[in-house]
């Protein structure tokens, strides 16, 4: 096909590839997975460079490489497909906003989250060893969980978060699930994670962040209630993180 031959057809199909690129490159950011994600699309790029080149050899040898590639794809990725099927099924293209406003929603409005009261009632959480459990929506709709506690829909501050889990506050055993700048429900129930791979001394609450977000790309802020110590979990947990890199991590994953 030649650029004169260039029809509407190709257009759609260049920006629906784009999209669905898009959409993958946002369940792995800021994983492990956007690394080897990267190494592929190298691999792939330089085969066909090759093939360009008409070196034959180097060519049979990477296409192999990449015929056999798919099925390390699907087991390296298995969790990130998961999430993406998820995202698929979830109505999250169009259903509650509109598609066009998904797509076109500028930088400006993705920072419209306020950061600072929310860390301002972690510091104070974490200074009185009042556990408790933030899950910050990304584009994946948590609403199953949203509606296994109580629906607020109001806004953030931080004296409301510290009111939320107060020790003989009804809520405080649950989570709080804030989303587009607004706290949506508190006291909400989390699916707990069954990997083998989590380490004994981690506790329910570092156990139902992980369970959520293996299930979506949510991103969740853990305060110990035996130590007071911060932990961030998204596609893993960090532990003892201090207030100024949980501040900067949390930019980097949700503005």
């Amino acid at each position: 096909m030649s650029f004169l031959d260039f029809q509407i057809l190709d257009l759609i199909d260049i920006l629906l590839t784009a999209f669905l690129l898009f959409q993958v490159y946002r369940l792995v950011q800021g994983t492990v997975a956007i690394r080897i994600l990267l190494g592929i699309a190298s691999i792939f790029i330089i085969w066909k460079l090759v093939q360009a080149l008409n070196m034959v050899m180097l060519s049979q040898i990477l296409g192999s490489f990449i015929g056999l590639g798919l099925i390390v794809l699907i087991i390296v990725f298995q969790q990130e497909i998961r999430k993406f099927l998820l995202y698929l099924g979830s109505g999250s293209f169009n259903f509650n906003q509109s598609f066009i406003k998904r797509i076109l929603k500028t930088q400006k409005e993705q920072k419209q989250l306020d950061l600072d009261p929310i860390l301002i009632a972690v510091q104070n959480l974490a200074s009185t060893k009042t556990g408790a459990i933030i899950v910050f929506t990304r584009s994946m709709p948590l609403g199953q969980y949203s509606e296994s506690g109580e629906m607020l829909d109001s806004n953030i501050s931080s004296r409301m978060i510290e009111n939320i889990f107060f020790k003989d506050s009804p809520l405080h055993d649950g989570a709080l699930i804030i989303q587009q700048n607004r706290i949506q429900s508190a006291g909400a129930v989390l699916p707990v994670s069954e990997s083998i791979n989590i380490p004994q001394n981690l506790g329910l609450r570092h156990r139902a962040a992980l369970g959520v977000c293996e299930k979506t790309d949510a991103v969740c802020i853990v305060i110990s209630e035996e130590r007071g110590t911060l932990s961030i979990v998204h596609s893993n947990v960090i532990r003892h993180i201090e207030i100024g890199d949980l501040k900067a991590k949390l930019h980097r994953l949700l503005l």
